[in-house]
């Protein structure tokens, strides 16, 4: 049996921009396994993002402010 993972790494420059940009409808039309989204810009709980079937992961700076987050989905 041969099993494929699909995943997608994707430097979204801003998540709030790219959401106002269609980012949900290619996001569903890729229909990855995996994605990880770099340069986000923001921390948890900053945007609602409604992803059925995925678990979110969030990985940001707590002490310094800095805005270079990777998520995974």
């Amino acid at each position: 049996m041969n099993q494929q993972l699909k995943l997608i790494s994707w430097n979204v420059n801003g998540i709030r921009a790219a959401v106002k940009k269609g980012f949900m409808d290619t996001f569903h039309s890729l229909d990855a396994d995996m994605f990880c989204l770099q340069e986000t810009k923001l921390q948890e709980g900053q945007i609602e993002l409604e992803l059925d079937g995925y678990y979110q992961y969030w990985n940001y700076a707590e002490k310094k402010r800095i805005f270079r987050n990777s998520n995974f989905y």
